[in-house]
């Protein structure tokens, strides 16, 4: 279940008749527990409550209480031994009138009517899997109205199917936003009372909501009609108290959808919220799954936390800002120059959905100037700041509309807050009809013509802004010294899943730049673009991305272009997770990185310590792997760097399938134990090194060869290899006819001593699969080896140092590590390793192998899923770590970001002279 059903689900329950007896169940239903876990707690299979409640294991202790002694029944909860013993998250007392909680992890309480208990209905998301902020657990409003008008809009859909179309899509999007800015005028006043939008609808609508649709137009008739031309337009008195808006808000068509009766009690329903409430930095984002069929199952889950937003926009532009007005003091002339300076800055966010970014800016600097005009004795002064700053680009209509909307209802909350609520009421209306969010593909537009620098006249020759692809308009402007700060959180997208379309924007951006266009991120094209910006503007950039946009093959791709371009990286937040509210694990691994053409002597590295505390270092420069130090792209290198094993890959049969052989085909084979042990061996791949999968092949050496070929079960399956190797039309491949019964591409003997190495791994896993196989195993060239290599070699590959490494320099194949031994293991930076070093580790190695045989038989995928890693590995690996770590700087780590920037610092040592390739050039 979404937020937004649990809300629902959870109103409804308050609404319905207190059941002392099903209520506990009933609200574990509305927190998604399925059908048959709610039996088990029925027939007290898995409840283990002790004071004859209801008790959910790792969730939650309800208990129903007598009236008037729910403290002490709360009290009782969490006392109880059971609670303990089930660590139980929550603890819920109710007796049908008042309602107790506590969050036992936190300390967090809850109290209020029972009536009342849906307005905390966030507080318990967590029992639903569902990670939440601050905000969201405080305010549960903007999902409660999220959800309403979502079963309106589905319910229009209903009778009005013609409204879902393509060509009406529009249209049903602006009556949304339109009602939405209705909903919340009739609460604050800006319609001159409260309700009163709702009330003419309830009043001059018929209850069998025949002319709804009438009524609802006439009021946004009126709404578009100046007071001074309304006699000469007719509009109906009981329209005519509703003041002139505008502002584009209510231009162009006025038709309305037709209501059933069921979307007509929706919409007073809707009338009945207290939009007073409504948080324009959430609201906004949770309602853009409302017009998007296919993000629909996700509503209510399109929060992202201011706290991660000013992630990018402090370092950004406000930090500096406030920097300037705590330097500024008192001294009025230096106040002055800085509510000037923010008056021309303009906040552009190319990718803007539904302005979460902009709002945020705004909200920001709204408290900057307001204290600018208290401390010069100016409180109440009219703002400067113009919305019309505040430019962004969507691709799709709705969240443009919503984006606009919420930036109106920001600007008058921040001038309630600031100036009073009548200087807010009184300057309101009308709206401004400027448009300063454009519907758009912002990797198609030309930003100079969409977001113009402060002070400039642009001359377009383009009749359309959002014609595709867009002429390119000609651009003539004299500069007057404002600033423009691009940010934005742009689809990520890897190649893999980027559509045909996309596609085609990357190549207008990339083509005739580089020839590796296609490996690149989707979010590369607004970087590029930031860029291309710049060179034009007195502007920087921050970008919100996948990680991966500073790792591996997008290294030297993209960022040479950004640096050719005269930017250089001014601050970056290493990988972390962009957490919205969202199930689980949903939250994306992604990195921040912030470009500019003028940066200063320093710049901010931020990043998280192993301890989850923040770290923020500043450093001279930061390179394109956002690690301190000089530009450089690590390239291949045939051999290794330093004085480690040498890795190869495993031998590839080029068999046509008939040298390889499951359980199955090897037991139906029937050969003698004798044959079976000179002509078969096992074979490990990724897949079967890491699921535990047995598989075997056939494995002849030449002087075995002559047997095998007569052998009336062998024999054929070689003669199939043969006539598959002369079938090929590669010539190499051909040449391998003449000895079917080898692998063709044979790298050991089939007697050595074998380290593996997964080519292909998941980046959930904290270690890189790696282990020692007995002798006589194969390695196919699905996996990486080291043959009879010492076993201190494993350690080194098993450490959080060599997973750094490898996540930062190597390919990814989707979203999982592709591991190389010639550009992760080869150029893996070791220090010169005393033989009492390669014993400590040696003896690290051993634990670990040890402590996996110790949960045998769980597989290597069993032992590292990060959720249920066992103590006695996890303990193996924390010691292996410490000591490789205390072999590199003679401590711990404090984080990834201080591994790499060791591991980059060796790395430029070991290739001094070597041609090591420095600002994207060899």
């Amino acid at each position: 279940m979404n937020p937004v059903e649990i809300e629902e689900a959870v109103s409804a329950l308050a609404a319905a008749p207190f059941d002392p007896e099903e209520f506990p169940f009933a609200f574990l239903e509305a927190f998604g527990n399925k059908e048959t876990t709610i039996k088990r707690l029925r027939s007290g299979t898995s409840n283990k409550s002790d004071l004859g409640g209801v008790l959910q294991t790792n969730n939650i202790h309800i208990a129903v209480g007598l009236p008037g002694e729910l403290t002490k029944t709360l009290a009782a909860l969490k006392a109880s031994p059971a609670t303990a013993r089930a660590k139980a998250r929550f603890i819920l007392a109710t007796d049908g009138t008042n309602f107790e909680a506590e969050d036992l992890e936190s300390g967090e309480t809850v109290a209020s009517t029972y009536q009342d208990f849906p307005d905390h209905f966030g507080f318990f998301l967590p029992l639903a899997g569902i990670t939440t902020v601050k905000q969201i657990t405080d305010n549960a409003f903007d999902i409660r109205a999220t959800g309403r008008l979502n079963r309106l809009y589905v319910e229009l859909l209903k009778d009005n199917p013609e409204w879902g179309s393509a060509e009406r899509r529009r249209d049903m999007n602006h009556f949304m936003a339109r009602l939405i800015f209705c909903f919340f005028a009739e609460d604050t006043d800006i319609f001159n009372g409260t309700g009163l939008f709702t009330a003419a609808i309830e009043q001059m609508s018929a209850r069998d909501s025949s002319n709804t649709h009438e009524v609802v137009g006439e009021l946004f008739r009126a709404m578009n009609t100046k007071i001074e031309d309304r006699a000469n337009a007719k509009v109906p008195r009981w329209a005519d108290a509703f003041p002139y808006v505008n502002g584009g808000l209510f231009s162009g068509s006025l038709d309305v959808p037709r209501f059933s009766k069921i979307a007509r009690s929706y919409l007073l329903h809707i009338g009945g919220l207290d939009w007073k409430r409504i948080n324009p930095d959430i609201f906004g984002s949770m309602i853009q799954a409302v017009a998007e069929d296919e993000e629909r199952g996700a509503l209510g889950m399109h929060y992202t936390s201011v706290p991660n937003i000013l992630k990018v926009l402090d370092p950004l532009f406000l930090d500096d800002l406030r920097d300037q007005l705590e330097e500024a003091g008192g001294n009025s002339r230096k106040l002055l120059n800085l509510r000037s300076r923010m008056a021309k800055i303009r906040v552009f966010d190319p990718a803007c959905g539904s302005g979460n970014f902009l709002v945020i800016a705004y909200k920001a600097m709204r408290a900057i100037e307001a204290e600018i005009n208290k401390r010069r004795g100016e409180t109440g002064r009219r703002t400067e700041i113009p919305l019309t700053n505040f430019r962004g680009i969507e691709l799709r209509d709705f969240p443009a509309e919503v984006a606009r909307l919420a930036l109106i209802i920001a600007e008058y909350q921040c001038d309630v807050l600031h100036r009073g609520q009548k200087q807010a009421l009184a300057e309101f209306l009308p709206l401004d009809a400027e448009s300063w969010i454009t519907c758009g593909n912002a990797l198609r537009l030309d930003w100079l013509s969409v977001c113009p620098p402060t002070g400039t006249s642009v001359k377009i020759h383009s009749d359309d802004l959002l014609q595709e692809p867009l002429d390119q308009p000609e651009i003539d402007f004299e500069n007057e010294g404002g600033e423009t700060y691009i940010c934005s959180n742009p689809p990520y997208l890897g190649s893999t899943w980027q559509s045909e379309a996309q596609k085609s924007d990357l190549r207008i951006i990339f083509e005739g730049r580089t020839q590796n266009w296609k490996s690149l991120d989707y979010v590369a094209g607004w970087f590029l673009k930031a860029a291309d910006y710049g060179t034009r503007t007195n502007s920087a950039a921050a970008f919100v991305a996948t990680n991966s946009i500073c790792q591996g093959q997008q290294v030297p791709i993209l960022w040479p272009l950004i640096f050719q371009a005269g930017h250089q990286i001014a601050f970056a937040h290493t990988s972390f997770k962009w957490a919205n509210l969202a199930s689980y694990k949903a939250g994306v691994t992604v990195v921040i990185v912030g470009i500019a053409n003028h940066v200063g002597k320093l710049r901010q590295l931020f990043s998280l310590a192993d301890d989850g505390t923040a770290i923020t270092k500043e450093v001279e420069h930061i390179n394109a792997y956002l690690v301190a130090g000089p530009d450089l792209v690590v390239r291949k290198s045939s051999k290794p760097l330093t004085n480690i094993s040498e890795m190869t890959f495993g031998s590839k049969p080029v068999d046509g399938g008939n040298l390889l052989l499951s359980q199955d085909e090897l037991t139906h084979l029937g050969l003698s134990s004798e044959d079976r042990k000179k002509f078969v061996r096992p074979i490990f791949g990724s897949d079967e090194f890491i699921g535990g999968k047995p598989r075997f092949c056939i494995w002849i050496d030449d002087v075995d060869a002559e047997e095998a070929l007569r052998h009336p079960v062998i024999g054929p399956r070689l003669q199939k290899v043969r006539e598959m190797r002369l079938a090929s039309p590669k010539i190499a491949t051909q040449r391998g006819a003449n000895t079917p019964h080898r692998f063709d591409e044979r790298r050991q003997s089939g007697d050595e001593a074998v380290i593996a190495v997964a080519a292909i791994s998941s980046e959930n896993r904290n270690y890189l699969p790696c282990g020692l196989l007995p002798r006589g195993t194969i390695i196919s060239n699905k996996c990486f080896a080291l043959f009879n290599a010492p076993l201190w070699n494993m350690a080194v590959i098993a450490s959080r140092l060599h997973w750094v490494w490898i996540a930062t320099v190597c390919v990814r194949m989707r979203t999982d590590f592709s591991y190389s031994n010639t550009i992760g293991w080869n150029t893996f930076p070791v220090p010169t390793l005393t033989e009492k070093n390669k014993a400590d580790l040696t003896r690290c190695a051993e634990d670990i192998l040890i402590a996996r045989e110790a949960n045998f038989p769980a597989t290597i995928a069993d032992l590292y899923d990060p959720d249920k890693m066992p103590a006695d590995l996890r303990g193996a690996h924390e010691r292996n770590d410490e000591v490789l770590e205390r072999i590199y700087i003679g401590r711990r780590f404090k984080n990834d970001t201080e591994r790499l920037e060791r591991l980059f610092d060796l790395y430029i040592k070991m290739t001094v002279g070597q041609g090591v390739a420095r600002n994207g050039r060899s």
